[in-house]
Parts: C-alpha cells; structure tokens; sequence
C-alpha cells in the first residue's frame, strides 16, 4: 500500500544523517529527495539531474509525494553509504568529485559514471582517462580571430605533454604544454559554451590561455580527468613521499577570483584602464579581454612575512580612475593600484589577496617571485 512519507522517516532512516552526505557533496542536513530506484537520498540540484537519467533513476519529494512500502524498503536497505560503497567502490585517487559549486557538466557526470556507467565498479571502463594517452579532436579558440576551429590533441605521460596541432597532417605540433605547469578549468560562462574547458600552461614563465570545448560532456570530462591523471602521475615521481590526500589538491586549481577592475601604471600618473584579472594562486594577471592567450601583465603576490599587503582605498593624491572603490597592494618593490566598479567586489577582491597574504610562502614559490623580479 501507499504511505506518506516526511521528516520522521528521514529521520528513521538516516540516524544522525550518516545516510545521507557521501552520495551527494551538495546535499543539506535534512534532503527534500531521494532516487526510489538507487536508494539514495539527494539534494534538489541533484534531483533535477538524476531526472536526466530516468532509465536509471526515479527521483520522488520525500515531503509532497506518497510513497510505496517497496520504495521505503529500499531506501532503508540501501542509503547514501551502502549506494557509496557499491558504486564508488574504484573511484581512482585523480578522479574529480564535484561540489555543489561546480558547473552543471561535472556534477552531471559524476551521476552518469556512478549510476549509468558504472565506471567505479569496472577498472576498464576507466581506460579514456587512466591510460596514459589520449588523442582526439576538440574546438580550440583562434588566437587572434576568436573562432572555434577544430584541432587534433594528444596528451601523453611518456612524454610529459599535452600537445596540439594546427593541421591534422602536421607533423610539428603547434604547441607542447608540460604536464609540469599545466591547469584545466571549466569556464562555460567566460567561453560561451557548457562545456568550455580553460587550459593554462607557462611558456617561458608566463601564463599561456587556450580555450576548448567538445559537443560531447562525457568526451570533455574524460579529457578533464586524463589531464588530472597525468599531473598526478607526474607529481608522485616528483614528490616520492608525498600521499594521494597531499598530490590531489595540486592536480587542477580553479581560479580564486576573476572580474574587470581598473589599474594603472607604476608611476600611478598614467590614467586608470579597465582590465579583466585573474587570480591563479599567487600569479595576478590581467589581460585586455576575457577569452586572451596572453596576459598583459602578471603581479607576484607573496606572504605578510616578505612585506606584501593589501588596503582598501587609494593613496591620497591619486587621479584618473572612474571606478571609486580602491585597493592598493604593497609589495617589497613598488605598489599597485586598483579600483573596483562596486563596494561588494572591492571586498571580495581584498578577501582573496588577503587569503594569499595570510599564507606562508613555501621554498618553491621563492622561486617564482624571482622570477617575477627579473621580468622586463
């Protein structure tokens, strides 16, 4: 027979909700949904993704819906940790698990390799990213034009790079990012695409931009994770002794922070520019245009213990700018001047510097500042 179900039987069914969290990063303390045909309790996002998949899962309210003694059953037998165990039983180290922050692509995947694909309960079907090499075609951003051409790419671990070339007989590659620097993030409004894919690299110890994309989500995701793979393969030789828990946070980074603020020159005569910057851990750059390959310019920002801080508001004599709300970053050589269209970004602006200011530098990141230092 038909049963109501609500908050009690939450209650009965997650003791303390230690059913409920691991199946979905985004899940609240007390969910409005469950998937009747996985046994799993999920959030409303969640909920409207597994809807996506209805061959796979049946998703139902668990306060407006009545409920079969048979879907209660399950969810008892079954819950978030047993489904947890079951379906994520091989999830590899690398593997990204989105939050609830992430874009629609990635938490979309993350179901369909669990539920549809099954990829954590079969090491094989983990081969397009776990194999060391890939090759294929993605819409790759034009440089100068803007145009999404299509271009073949192939990342491979032998040879510590992921590389692309501009025609599909070229033997010469057009460019070689190593493993080494690179970073892939997921950028579907800056693109204009869903599955609009930033990939970033250091040439000659400046930041490099190509922008990608693939019709295909699950094709994007597996080039997402091969990249992922590769760094971490690449990190467990460079760091010996390093554990899975330290390397996989320095696989891919989003960025802490990216909007249009005004800068001006060193000599703060100069008129303010609007710019569109990017905080990439302790690399500020800023660039003319969102969707550029190259930054204009890069900004070191290092710790409080080397003399680095940031204010809010500009220098009293200061001229030129249109936006009011001003921030002044002080390094050991010279200061830079910022301002901010609203009060709201100029405080989340000075949030991230301060995020980066209030942490220690570590040996390598010594390094990078003199890089900076000796930049023309």
């Amino acid at each position: 027979g038909k049963i109501i179900i609500g908050r009690p039987l939450i209650s009965m069914l997650c003791p303390k909700n230690s059913q409920v969290a691991p199946a979905s990063p985004s899940l609240s303390s007390e969910p409005d949904w469950a998937s009747v045909t996985l046994g799993v309790f999920v959030c409303q996002g969640c909920s409207l993704l597994h809807r996506g998949i209805p061959h796979i899962s049946r998703v139902k309210s668990v306060q407006q819906e009545s409920w079969e003694a048979s879907e209660v059953e399950l969810m008892a037998t079954m819950g978030n940790e047993a489904a947890k165990a079951k379906y994520e039983q091989k999830v590899p180290a690398f593997y990204y698990r989105p939050k609830h922050t992430d874009c629609k692509l990635l938490r979309e995947q993350w179901i369909r390799a669990r539920y549809e694909r099954n990829e954590f309960e079969f090491i094989e079907k983990q081969e397009p990213y776990s194999a060391g090499y890939r090759e294929g075609f993605l819409w790759k951003r034009g440089r100068d034009n803007g145009q999404f051409l299509s271009r073949k790419f192939i990342l491979s671990e032998r040879e510590g790079a992921l590389k692309y070339f501009s025609k599909q007989e070229a033997r010469d590659p057009k460019a070689v990012m190593k493993i080494e620097t690179l970073n892939a993030t997921f950028q579907p409004a800056k693109i204009g695409n869903p599955y609009g894919l930033q990939i970033t690299y250091l040439r000659d110890n400046s930041t490099r931009n190509i922008f990608v994309y693939h019709s295909d989500s699950k094709e994007m995701v597996d080039w997402f994770n091969a990249i992922r793979a590769a760094r971490f393969h690449y990190l467990q030789v460079a760091f010996p002794g390093a554990s899975d828990e330290e390397l996989v946070p320095k696989l891919t980074r989003s960025f802490m922070k990216e909007g249009f603020m005004e800068k001006t020159g060193p000599k703060h005569t100069e008129g303010f520019k609007k710019r569109w910057f990017t905080m990439d851990d302790r690399r500020l750059m800023y660039f003319k245009d969102p969707l550029d390959a190259y930054a204009r310019g890069e900004v070191f920002i290092g710790s409080k213990e080397n003399s680095y801080t940031v204010l809010p508001g500009l220098p009293p004599s200061t001229q030129g700018y249109h936006w009011n709300h001003g921030i002044t970053i002080v390094t050991p050589d010279r200061k830079f001047l910022f301002a901010c269209e609203t009060e709201a970004e100029q405080k989340d602006w000075i949030t991230a510097f301060q995020r980066v200011i209030n942490r220690p530098m570590r040996p390598q990141e010594y390094a990078v500042e003199a890089h900076f230092k000796h930049k023309p």
